[in-house]
């Protein structure tokens, strides 16, 4: 079973998570920053993970540090769960539409961590959420995840759902990514490693 269940603790926040890959998208989560739990919730969902994410954080200064630091523990427990990447497709792409929006999100477990996050909105917040905290969600993501992920806004105009359409799509196209492909044997690389 391809699972993992990181923890991590500051001065700031402590999370901890537990994910599985191969999962029904069964999600339970608390981080106190309740539309954030929401998109962590659809990311789950979409993608067929089964995840808990438990984590306290210093939301009365601001929510930067929780979800942040969410993104840089779930990204530890992708690398973990994925393990060695044998038999894996590998690249993972979905479009995602939410009424007037689409987002395109697409991603390669190359083992270069880095997003390119291209998802502009209209406001500042959604609720109490601050409205940039997605993309530095994506960037610590993709940085501990060893991914390369894009995400990209085709139209939209609604803040909220311009910013769950790039949860769920990311979620779809890492559900595609980490699947297993009987035909691929071994690390699906030319070099022979990710």
């Amino acid at each position: 079973m391809r699972q993992a269940h990181v923890a991590r603790a500051t001065k700031e926040t402590d999370i901890a998570i537990e994910l599985e890959l191969d999962g029904t998208g069964c999600v339970d989560v608390s981080s106190g920053v309740g539309f954030f739990d929401h998109m962590l919730d659809a990311f789950g969902r979409h993608g067929l993970f089964d995840l808990k994410v438990q984590a306290k954080g210093d939301i009365q200064v601001d929510d930067h540090h929780t979800v942040e630091d969410c993104g840089i523990v779930l990204g530890q427990a992708f690398a973990q769960a994925i393990g060695d990447k044998k038999g894996i497709r590998r690249f993972g792409s979905s479009y995602v539409p939410m009424d007037e929006t689409l987002v395109l999100a697409a991603v390669d477990f190359s083992g270069r961590g880095q997003a390119y996050y291209e998802v502009p909105v209209a406001t500042q917040k959604v609720g109490t959420f601050d409205t940039e905290l997605a993309k530095e969600f994506f960037i610590a993501f993709a940085r501990e995840a060893g991914v390369t992920l894009h995400v990209r806004l085709i139209c939209g105009e609604n803040s909220h759902h311009i910013i769950e359409a790039a949860f769920k799509a990311c979620g779809r196209a890492l559900r595609e990514a980490c699947e297993d492909d009987p035909r691929v044997e071994g690390v699906p690389s030319t070099k022979g490693s990710l």
